[in-house]
């Protein structure tokens, strides 16, 4: 049966009305721009023919309860509709404090998009004839009340029931936390493996065994599509941090029963006070990446020493600019040989080593 639809996808909004906007030295973020930014793609989104938005989470600076009360009435007054996933910024902890909601909260502020049962993070709806979202949450906390990514086991078998009961129709999955890893060895980098799903094998072996091919992630802020045994993972950068993209998809099922996935990426390039924003922010990104690079040069798997790392730095200024923005191609001919390779991993490359530019703009074949 022929089925074609259009939705977008804005991840990771971080929005934070101007008195909760917080500052700290070395953050990436430009979360003063969280406000204006979306209210520029909105205006883009509502001249498109869109059967729904996507929201994978992180849909405020800090789970302030003035932010979530901003975007749910904002919300409100788009013409489609709209669909979200607690980010861990949204439910940074378990009871509410002086700054963040409770984690039981987050439904009550979603009710139209998505949470119709408000006492579980997590859902399930009917978007179009055939097509079936399911809505994860990937926020638990441990024994000592640290916040991690990772499905409980009710979540779990909650997820298999539905899918069970979805065999006949498109499911469409979104999680903030990451299923497929994006950077080399993501799930056991020091720095990178809190990005990814905890027990994402778990939900991946669940996903393939029912036939499930899309997931829509945030979390990590880089355009990047990945893609593991069947299962395809879209994760689509930060509003509010270089390049500030967001998309527009189009699914097509044609008469032979092939599906595909059309996507499309856009940046906001201006808005009030940062007319410039794709120059100036890839300016703040680069003149903060000094910790974060120092860091990852003497971590493992690299683990230099400290003094090599400081040399090597200037040469990385841009490094995690060019990865957010995808579809980049890394080589540092002064390095180290080893070191060299090591960089030239993270670029669009596929599993055969031949670039393969489908981070921004490419046509899926996601089933045939």
């Amino acid at each position: 049966m022929a089925l074609k639809f259009r939705f977008a996808v804005v991840s990771d909004l971080h929005v934070a009305v101007p008195h909760t906007i917080w500052n700290h030295p070395a953050r990436f973020h430009l979360v003063e721009v969280s406000i204006p930014a979306f209210d520029s793609i909105v205006e883009h989104l509502t001249q498109l023919d869109l059967d729904f938005l996507l929201l994978p989470g992180d849909l405020t600076q800090h789970g302030e309860p003035e932010n979530h009360t901003w975007l749910q009435n904002r919300l409100a007054q788009l013409p489609f509709p709209v669909y979200v996933v607690p980010g861990n910024h949204d439910v940074p902890v378990l009871m509410a404090n002086e700054q963040s909601i409770a984690f039981a909260d987050f439904p009550h502020y979603y009710r139209k998009f998505g949470y119709s049962n408000t006492n579980q993070l997590y859902y399930t709806c009917q978007l179009l004839p055939g097509v079936r979202l399911v809505g994860l949450n990937s926020n638990s906390f441990n024994n000592q009340g640290q916040q991690i990514g990772r499905l409980d086991d009710k979540q779990l078998q909650w997820l298999e029931e539905v899918l069970a009961a979805s065999v006949d129709e498109l499911v469409l999955v979104m999680v903030h936390h990451n299923v497929v890893e994006h950077l080399p060895n993501q799930s056991r980098h020091l720095m990178a493996n809190r990005y990814m799903l905890e027990n994402a094998p778990e939900l991946l072996n669940l996903l393939r065994q029912y036939g499930v091919s899309l997931v829509f992630t945030g979390h990590l802020h880089v355009q990047d599509v990945a893609y593991a045994d069947g299962v395809y993972d879209i994760t689509t950068g930060s509003l509010v941090s270089y390049p500030h993209p967001y998309r527009v998809l189009e699914f097509h099922r044609n008469d032979f029963g092939q599906d595909w996935l059309q996507i499309l990426s856009y940046r906001v390039v201006s808005v009030p006070d940062f007319p410039n924003l794709q120059l100036s922010s890839r300016k703040w990104m680069g003149d903060r990446s000094v910790p974060f690079l120092i860091k990852l040069l003497t971590v493992p798997p690299i683990s230099l020493p400290l003094a090599q790392a400081k040399e090597l730095v200037p040469s990385l200024r841009y490094f995690w600019a060019n990865m957010a923005d995808g579809d980049a191609v890394f080589d540092y001919p002064d390095f180290p040989l080893e070191l060299r390779r090591y960089f030239q991993k993270y670029g669009a490359i596929d599993s055969s080593g031949t670039p393969s530019f489908i981070d921004n703009n490419t046509t899926l074949l996601v089933s045939c």
